[in-house]
């Protein structure tokens, strides 16, 4: 069933070739050609909505895409965090990002904001038009316009989160449209929408978890409980109402895992994590969906620069590989940092599957497909299908253990989900009674930098905490001031959000002020 929606896209494809063979050849005289597909005439079968719901997961996908030479978008949430570096160098805008002196020219920028308003589009598009569908299944209906909900709040939530103030655009737009051109609206103004989308999926009928990718009731809940506790931080500040609703959904999430350990749990061993037998089970709750037969894996930036680790021989380009300073900072006897059984390996198998030889350094292990690309003595199948993850349960368990912690200091089950992390890791935690309320803040924070690192989590961290993570102290400084070893360079206050598309604002002139400092 894996990556099935993505494929259902083509369906809108194959419903325009076969409505024009149908009526092409007699009656392509009449003066209005009824083989125009449009909107209008698209949406009438039940088929129409789940095809165009399709749509909009395959245009998730953007974030895997390419930004320019040896440079991936998703490198827009990794490179400002210090906690990664280039080998390669050889893409400007990537540089940029690394040197923290990025702009609204930077590819990177453009390609988030058009990939997360074109999600928000063909959302919107199934929202307006699904509804009018008949005759229709009730609950497929409810379904499909919850899950719509869901992705449009996924894209706004990264859209608030990267620039701040955006247009909020809740309907299908055309040229004529008398907002074609918004304004921002306010962050408060934005998360109300996402909360609001997010409830609603909530209601939908949803399932807990579904194997195909598509979004479930965990997922929604879960994707809520990170956006209560955004906003409980910077900038919105709202505290600890915030932390408590943050506490309280995904707890909900916690609470049926315990009850159904065999649907979501944590994996027991890290490579099951990059297993793509495993995509869309158990740990991972929303995750990316690819296959090569639309598109393979999208992460590998993260190869060893030119080092023969898979089939294909010497390739890679090492445009995101771990700072030194990072990767030691894992505690001692920290299964994460062991090679080829957590997050990193410093040693790999020529071409794939044969002598092993030391990489020389770390590398990131975690998006790393044996199964396609090859493991000792067993050459890969070269078809990697792993998916990318967005949503674990490891991250849900944290969310908890931060949250009722700002509420009220630690309980027996913020300690637990505490506990799990690092059990797994192989790390012992202290007792209850051995921490207090900012000692255990401290602790989950940093298993957040080390559970998390290199999936697009750590900057939105950065900025809601306004503190980073700093290596050499095991401590957190401010994040105006902090100096990225990636870099040398320190963040800045403009840093806490990024600059405007410079074409978006010239094709739309009410996109202004620009933020600060660019």
């Amino acid at each position: 069933m894996k990556n099935r929606i993505y494929n259902q896209a083509g369906k809108i494809f194959l419903v325009m070739a076969f409505i024009t063979g149908m009526v092409g050849c007699s009656s392509f005289l009449e003066e209005e050609d009824p083989s125009n597909l449009t909107p209008e005439s698209f949406y009438t079968i039940p088929d129409h909505a789940e095809a165009a719901l399709a749509s909009v997961y395959a245009d998730t996908r953007f974030i895997g895409g390419g930004s320019g030479i040896f440079s991936s978008t998703w490198q827009l949430l990794e490179a400002p965090t210090g906690t990664s570096t280039t080998e390669t160098a050889q893409n400007s805008d990537l540089n940029n990002l690394y040197g923290l002196i990025y702009d609204g020219r930077t590819q990177h920028i453009i390609n988030w904001w058009n990939g997360m308003y074109k999600v928000i589009a063909q959302a919107n598009l199934v929202l307006e038009k699904v509804p009018g569908i008949t005759p229709m299944d009730e609950a497929q209906k409810a379904k499909i316009l919850g899950e719509a909900r869901f992705l449009r709040a996924w894209a706004y939530f990264y859209a608030v989160r990267l620039w701040g103030d955006v247009p909020l655009i809740t309907a299908p737009q055309t040229a004529s449209s008398e907002d074609f051109r918004p304004s921002p609206a306010s962050q408060e103004e934005v998360y109300a929408l996402i909360v609001e989308d997010l409830k609603a999926a909530e209601a939908a009928g949803l399932p807990w978890t579904d194997v195909s990718g598509r979004a479930t009731l965990a997922a929604t809940k879960s994707l809520l409980s990170k956006v209560y506790l955004t906003m409980a931080g910077f900038p919105l500040n709202k505290g600890a109402s915030h932390y408590q609703l943050a506490a309280e959904k995904s707890k909900e999430v916690i609470d049926y895992a315990n009850a159904s350990p065999g649907m979501i749990n944590l994996f027991a061993t890290y490579p099951e994590l990059h297993d793509e037998n495993n995509d869309n089970r158990l740990e991972h709750i929303f995750m990316l969906q690819y296959n090569v037969v639309v598109a393979g894996n999208p992460m590998n930036n993260m190869f060893p620069n030119f080092k023969p680790v898979t089939f294909a021989g010497p390739s890679g380009t090492g445009s995101t590989v771990p700072t030194e300073e990072f990767y030691n900072s894992y505690e001692p006897g920290d299964i994460r940092a062991k090679n080829q059984k957590g997050f990193f390996y410093t040693t790999y198998y020529e071409n794939g599957s044969g002598a092993e030889f030391d990489l020389g350094a770390p590398y990131i292990f975690k998006h790393f497909n044996q199964q396609a690309l090859g493991t000792k003595d067993q050459p890969g199948n070269r078809a990697n299908n792993l998916n990318v993850p967005l949503i674990r349960f490891a991250e849900v368990l944290l969310i908890y253990a931060e949250a009722q912690n700002e509420v009220s200091g630690p309980n027996a089950l913020a300690l637990e989900s505490l506990k799990r992390i690092r059990d797994r890791a192989g790390l012992t935690t202290p007792s209850l009674g051995e921490f207090t309320p900012d000692s255990f803040r401290d602790a989950v924070l940093r298993e957040r930098w080390h559970e998390l690192c290199y999936e697009q989590i750590t900057w939105f961290d950065m900025l809601r905490l306004r503190k980073v993570y700093n290596e050499a102290t095991n401590g957190f400084d401010n994040f105006e001031g902090h100096v990225n070893p990636s870099s040398n360079q320190a963040l800045q206050a403009k840093h806490y959000l990024m600059p405007y598309p410079l074409p978006e604002m010239q094709n739309n002139p009410n996109l202004t002020p620009q933020n600060p400092g660019y």
